[in-house]
């Protein structure tokens, strides 16, 4: 076996009465992905879809194109974004209930506890930052709420596992402060209920600006460039199984210089006339993996693209040259790093599967078709 890939998938493209009352009747991601215009000579945008169309995820047919497409391409299953804002307030649920209840499409899943904040900031250029929702941790009543919720889910046989147990990702492991007891309470909760468990991942930066103390508080340090080993390490101890780890803060330091790249993403949120800046995505992606990325419990992340102009304007670094060649040759260096790990860990996570409104998908568009897709399979299968 070459590689696990699994695609973090957005189940965003439907309206929902949040996202109508802040933005207007209908809003969905396609509003601001077919409004983009090109900044500069060359810069691919708006960005098209071709097989899918601008498909609308209450659709079975889309569903299964969609898993259809991934199967192909040698994926073994989509990863959705899972929204539990707590006090039972999901958001964005209604996709992933209709595949769990109709059992379409036949194909695995796991979910990924985005934990976060909802702001009017991540879906309008220059917004001011309004609380959609806010991210909230009541405690143990909650939890169980949250676990019995997804119970059905993790009893289907589409879940994907780990070593025998369901794989779930958290998002935020940094300001989530009651997570060891969450972790405790819902390993406990398996058990209880016949699950052998649960394989619980922390998504990261390899290398980061962020560090958690022992008593859940968080500090700034300098991000270490050679080694993640700490970074790691301090997240383990908290008691996940294992991590997701995310190399583009890493890829773009080491392409443009530690100190540069926090520089020009301050002076974009200040001085917004500036015109943006580009990072080559091949000079990126050389240095996306840190040594520690080998370890048997570190489940790398691949990119294909990333262009969030859609979502946020001049305010962050665009990708250039992120075709299907480079793609390919990026999913290349991610095997080497993963190949001497025992095939149950030779997991990839695709970031993303359809990330529209980041630039950051695989699924066909008109200007490079199947592209993304094919240079998977050729890589994997």
């Amino acid at each position: 076996m070459k590689a696990r890939i699994i695609a973090n998938y957005l189940p965003q493209f439907h309206p929902i009465p949040e996202n109508d009352k802040f933005w207007g009747k209908g809003f969905t991601e396609w509003t601001n992905v077919a409004n983009a215009k090109p900044l500069f000579r060359g810069h691919y945008q708006p960005r098209i879809p071709a097989d899918l169309g601008f498909y609308d995820l209450r659709l079975p047919e889309v569903r299964e194109q969609q898993a259809q497409l991934a199967k192909e391409a040698g994926i073994e299953g989509f990863c959705y974004w899972h929204y539990w804002m707590g006090n039972g307030k999901q958001l964005l649920e209604r996709p992933f209930n209709e595949v769990l209840n109709s059992g379409k499409p036949d194909f695995p899943f796991c979910l990924c506890w985005a934990n976060h904040d909802w702001s009017t900031k991540s879906w309008k250029r220059g917004a001011k930052d309004s609380i959609i929702a806010k991210q909230m941790y009541p405690g143990k009543n909650d939890n169980l709420n949250h676990f019995l919720t997804l119970l059905p889910a993790f009893k289907d046989k589409r879940y994907i596992t780990v070593d025998g147990k369901p794989l779930f990702i958290i998002y935020d492991p940094y300001y989530f402060q009651d997570i060891e007891q969450f972790i405790i309470q819902w390993r406990a909760l398996a058990i209880e209920n016949g699950l052998p468990g649960f394989y619980f991942v922390a998504m990261c930066n390899n290398t980061s600006t962020l560090q958690r103390l022992e008593n859940g508080s968080i500090k700034r340090i300098l991000p270490n460039l050679r080694s993640s080993e700490e970074v790691f390490n301090r997240l383990l101890a908290l008691g996940f199984d294992g991590l997701n780890s995310f190399g583009k803060s890493r890829g773009e330091m080491m392409a443009t210089g530690k100190y540069i790249r926090p520089l020009q993403i301050l002076l974009h949120e200040k001085m917004q006339w500036l015109p943006t800046f580009k990072y080559q995505f091949p000079q990126v992606v050389k240095n996306f993996f840190a040594p520690e990325d080998a370890w048997a419990n570190i489940y790398p992340t691949i990119m294909p693209q990333w262009d969030r102009t859609a979502r946020a304007g001049k305010r962050e670094g665009i990708y250039v040259n992120a075709t299907p060649e480079n793609f390919k040759r990026h999913i290349q260096e991610a095997l080497e790093v993963i190949k001497n790990k025992p095939d149950e860990h030779k997991i990839l996570f695709l970031r993303s599967w359809n990330e529209w409104g980041e630039g950051n998908y695989v699924e066909p568009d008109l200007k490079y078709g199947h592209g993304f897709l094919n240079a998977i399979k050729e890589s994997i299968i």
